[in-house]
């Protein structure tokens, strides 16, 4: 059957390796300040609309499985299966799209965040050629260079979690309190604006056929992201506990200023060492998005190579990443991506589900 998954076993993962992919894409650069965005609808109480919106994702997560499982499809021949050549092809075209403006989302942010916290004065081309270039390495490898690249976003960072115990020391709980002052339309505002930071699950599309026996990986995808959903709540209650709300209202990246309290005897700005530890986080982030984006332009033109079109594709990121800036300018970016996705997937992954579950897709 054309558009049946054909990957060599030996290009596949176990079935584990779906909690690093899951978790390594919903912590990038959104949990370092995603604490502004959330309290614009629900001050404190937002801490309820992290579990909501986790909730939500753990939904979509079951769906798109659903969808997989059923198919045994690739996603980009699955699109033309169901839609037609035209237009699958067409929604093919945003999904690629859709992997390309994340990974220039995510790798202009992080370099913001190190010509705002670390050097002043670099020069966006300097860094954005540096990441690019581990990036295509990584990606030169296959997709089992990328899933071992991921378990090291995930495995590596984690010693950042006991930096939490230093602002837990001057945090007032009391904040929180009274709980449920807050209205329907402010509790769905910050549930939105948190999902905007679980974007990452819908991946699953694109790595499915490259886990072996796939059905399996379900639960490790979603202990994935329940393991963000417990990082989003513990880091969000504690910057809740320490900070007042009109500063959480204006500070853009509050997770950095939580490590300006960490204090070592030996080391004066932790900062430093959790923005340069946050670079292992965003690379395997860029590794599995454009390897998700050269691989889906390879299946819809076969006579294309994956490390042609790969090249090229960073060819447009290196350009396209001196356009931005400022921070109005980075911010318009962040907002319109992750809306963008917030409300093409909200739509698109019931949509082929349902198209699925009525639609033979063998006989199409």
């Amino acid at each position: 059957m054309e558009g049946s998954i054909s990957v060599k076993e030996s290009s596949k993962v176990s079935p584990f390796f779906a909690f690093f992919i899951i978790s390594s894409t919903q912590i990038g650069v959104g949990v370092l300040g995603f604490q502004k965005y959330i309290v614009q609808g629900m001050g404190y109480d937002a801490w309820m609309a992290v579990i909501l919106a986790g909730l939500a994702i753990h939904l979509y997560i079951w769906l798109i499985y659903s969808i997989m499982n059923r198919t045994q499809m690739d996603i980009i021949y699955l699109n033309r299966a169901l839609l037609g050549k035209w237009l699958g092809n067409f929604i093919n075209a945003i999904l690629i799209a859709y992997l390309l403006l994340l990974s220039l989302t995510v790798l202009r942010s992080y370099i913001e965040i190190v010509q705002v916290w670390m050097f002043k004065n670099l020069n966006t081309w300097v860094i954005s050629f540096f990441i690019l270039f581990l990036v295509a390495y990584v990606i030169k490898g296959g997709f089992r260079s990328v899933a071992g690249i991921c378990f090291l976003g995930v495995a590596i960072p984690s010693f950042l979690l006991i930096t939490i115990y230093f602002p837990l020391q001057y945090a007032h709980f009391g904040n929180l309190l009274p709980i449920g002052n807050f209205t329907i339309k402010e509790l769905g505002i910050s549930t939105r604006n948190m999902v905007l930071s679980y974007l990452g699950f819908e991946m699953i599309f694109f790595f499915y056929p490259f886990i072996k026996e796939g059905k399996k990986s379900q639960k490790w995808a979603q202990l994935g992201h329940l393991s963000s959903v417990l990082t989003y709540l513990i880091i969000g209650i504690i910057s809740f506990a320490y900070f007042s709300e009109p500063y959480l209202r204006k500070t853009e990246w509050t997770t950095l200023t939580l490590w300006k309290v960490v204090e070592f005897p030996f080391l004066a700005r932790f900062e430093y060492i959790g923005v340069t530890t946050w670079f292992i986080v965003i690379v395997p982030i860029l590794c599995l998005w454009l390897w998700a984006a050269s691989r889906s332009v390879k299946h819809i033109f076969p006579k294309l190579q994956q490390k042609s079109v790969l090249f090229v594709v960073l060819a447009l990121l290196f350009i396209s990443v001196s356009f931005f800036q400022t921070r109005e300018e980075i911010s318009m970016l962040n907002t319109f991506s992750s809306r963008f996705g917030f409300y093409f997937f909200g739509g698109y992954v019931p949509f082929m589900y349902f198209m699925t579950l009525f639609k033979k897709v063998d006989k199409i």
